[in-house]
């Protein structure tokens, strides 16, 4: 179901599609790809909305750079210095985190338009990424399919083509309060993840994969989250080729519980330190399934190189339930 919620500056009109199944209800925006809210039941079976957000276009557009439920590209996380090699060029980029790229940069996909059609329990959304839009080289034709399975889980599946050699990170930007409001550093999360990339003082990776035993960075066993998290957890079981479980969170008082799936090889972990109002830091927590971080300058990463003839495709799904 689609219906219009509201109009940007430049007349494009931006629809909201509601989704429903099994227990869960989402909606989810043609500006940004964003998932405006996600609602499930706890464990009396009381639904409330689980990802930060707001009731009109309007608190997005005055709120962008949290990146609120976004769909985030064409390349997800950071790339330093606002610049990467590919073959025999140096590709400039928009900075927009100091010097480096956050995102995809000033106007990534999370501030864009994206058509939209109905499919089977979800719906589809598609744009063309311009060969030079914020840097990138390549004419970029990508998608995204939002549905939800037969269990209520939401299932993320991107495709994406090029016409020239590039490269592609994308991720769903959706910050989770399984209580559906206040602080959630007191959810219990597991991460199947026994390493990490550490980062400098601009949070961009050194290019070590760190070991998280004895650490902070150690999910391998639920404990509460708390704060400090803006990091890539390097998965267990690397890059596949379907969905396979990776994280769970869990609200105790609440008993719902998230767990992801994907075929990505990385995780970022972000405790959402520096939300400000109408929200407050750790009100949410972000699970952003990717490849690593500035891996672009990092040969020993998962590559990130899209080449034409080849299809990009990622998958990430968000399963629910409560105990």
């Amino acid at each position: 179901m689609s219906e219009l919620f509201g109009t940007l500056s430049d007349g494009t009109k931006v629809h909201r599609w509601t989704l429903q199944r099994a227990g869960t209800r989402v909606e989810v925006l043609t500006y940004g790809g964003i998932v405006r809210s996600a609602e499930v039941p706890d464990r009396d079976g009381r639904p409330a909305n689980v990802v930060l957000g707001f009731a009109d276009l309007d608190g997005y557009l005055a709120h962008p750079e949290p990146y609120f439920g976004a769909l985030v590209g064409r390349y997800a996380n950071r790339i330093a210095g606002a610049r990467f090699p590919l073959d025999d060029r140096t590709y400039a980029l928009v900075p927009n985190s100091g010097p480096h790229s956050l995102h995809g940069g000033e106007r990534g996909f999370d501030k864009r338009g994206w058509a939209a059609e109905p499919v089977a329990h979800g719906v589809r959304l598609s744009r063309v990424s311009p060969h030079g839009e914020e840097g990138f080289p390549g004419r970029l034709e990508v998608s995204a399919m939002y549905t939800l399975d037969a269990s209520g889980g939401l299932r993320i599946a991107y495709e994406a083509v090029t016409d020239a050699p590039t490269v592609i990170n994308l991720t769903s930007h959706s910050y989770f309060n399984l209580a559906g409001s206040g602080y959630a550093g007191g959810h219990e999360l597991r991460l199947a993840a026994s390493r990490y990339t550490p980062v400098d003082a601009g949070l961009i990776p050194t290019g070590a994969l760190e070991d998280v035993a004895g650490s902070r960075f150690d999910f391998r066993e639920p404990r509460e989250t708390g704060a400090g998290y803006d990091h890539n957890f390097v998965l267990d079981k690397g890059l596949t080729e379907s969905p396979e479980p990776v994280a769970e969170l869990h609200d105790p008082a609440s008993g719902r519980t998230l767990t992801v799936s994907t075929t990505e090889p990385g995780l970022q972990l972000y405790t959402a330190d520096h939300l400000t109002a109408p929200f407050a830091p750790v009100d949410g927590i972000a699970l952003e399934t990717q490849h690593f971080p500035d891996s672009p300058h990092h040969p020993g990463f998962p590559g990130t190189v899209l080449r034409p003839g080849r299809v990009f495709r990622s998958e990430t799904v968000y399963g629910f339930s409560a105990r």
